[in-house]
């Protein structure tokens, strides 16, 4: 095992000198800092982390809450988790992952304990209970998510708002003006997760603007869920001719239900989707879609966090950041089919 001592001989400084640079306690040359560094690298040294948490009074531990619910598409959750891990790596941190559904009793064991040295937080609700124990002594911390109130935290997620508005803009300038909204869980509204809510504020709001006709109904997923809620929009609403669908496991059973109620996409109905690009581009009919930039997210997270924990008063490192929204145009939404008169 590669020793702190030969680091120092290879790198032609002293012990001390590569100590400071793994712990930034204090201030040492650029010059010096990459030469250790490639030392570190080259000979594959692994500082002992009890030693480093002694040495520095920091773990070197990011704690990342990712409560992993039923009624939630694990697959991106859990890509937002994987790039936030490897991003953390490559700043020379650690991840302890915490899946319970625990909330402010976690949060409190974990930094109280001194075991991690700053918090990621995922599932982020619109009142979320977690947030008074960040605000009132927490450790720094970072959102993927954006609570109803912001101030003084620190936030990146994706304008979900502007992406409701993409898809009801992208389906208006075809011509649609009666739009279906197939949502997520109906327990994902009743927690009023921030993603599904502002999503479908963006839709309303733009919908109202454009002159739109929208109808919203929540989904589980799964063909039976999807089958059942598309026989309710057609009896309420027959004239529906577009979807907008913002339920990752509705969106292959819904173009297979449309094909078997004698419904082409999309020259009959157009289907519109927030989801990730893999779920679109391997649909049976190419989905046009607003992707969600998971890996992105995980970065950018870990990166505000890493800025954070360079600034001890953490003067101008809290705020919100906002990732731009992208719509993708597929096969899968055309203008709306032709009205039919009375003797048509």
């Amino acid at each position: 095992m590669v020793t702190l001592a030969e680091v120092a001989r290879h790198a032609g400084v002293s012990a001390s000198t590569v100590s400071y640079v793994l712990s930034g306690r204090r201030p040492i040359s650029d010059a010096t800092r990459e030469r250790v560094r490639a030392s570190i690298e080259q000979l594959g040294y692994q500082p002992h982390a009890g030693a480093r948490a002694l040495a520095s009074s920091r773990s070197r531990i990011i704690a990342l809450m990712v409560p992993l619910r039923t009624d939630m598409y694990v697959p991106v959750m859990l890509e937002i988790a994987v790039a936030v891990a490897t991003t953390a790596r490559a700043h020379g941190y650690d991840v302890l992952l915490l899946t319970g559904e625990e909330g402010p009793s976690a949060l409190r064991r974990v930094t109280g304990s001194g075991l991690a040295e700053a918090v990621i937080l995922m599932d982020i609700h619109l009142d979320d209970e977690r947030l008074p124990v960040l605000r009132a002594a927490g450790p720094p911390a970072v959102l993927v998510g954006t609570p109803s109130d912001p101030t003084g935290l620190n936030c990146v997620d994706l304008d979900f708002a502007a992406a409701g508005a993409l898809c009801v803009e992208h389906l208006a300038g075809l011509g649609h003006r009666e739009i279906a909204v197939i949502g997520e869980a109906p327990g994902v509204y009743a927690r009023h997760t921030g993603f599904a809510e502002r999503t479908l504020r963006g839709l309303r709001d733009r919908a109202a603007e454009l002159g739109v006709r929208l109808l919203h109904r929540p989904c589980e997923g799964g063909h039976d869920a999807v089958a059942g809620v598309l026989a309710r929009i057609f009896d309420e609403r027959p004239d529906v001719s577009a979807f907008v669908v913002q339920n990752e496991t509705a969106v292959e059973p819904l173009l297979a239900l449309l094909r078997r109620t004698g419904r082409a996409v999309p020259e009959d109905v157009s289907v519109i989707a927030v989801c990730p690009d893999q779920i679109a581009t391997q649909a049976s009919v190419a989905v046009s879609s607003v992707a969600i930039p998971a890996q992105e997210l995980g970065r950018r997270a870990v990166e505000r966090l890493i800025a954070r924990l360079a600034r001890p008063d953490g003067t101008d490192a809290v705020g919100v950041e906002l990732l731009v929204p992208e719509l993708t145009v597929r096969d899968s939404s055309g203008p709306p089919p032709p009205r039919r008169g009375p003797g048509d």
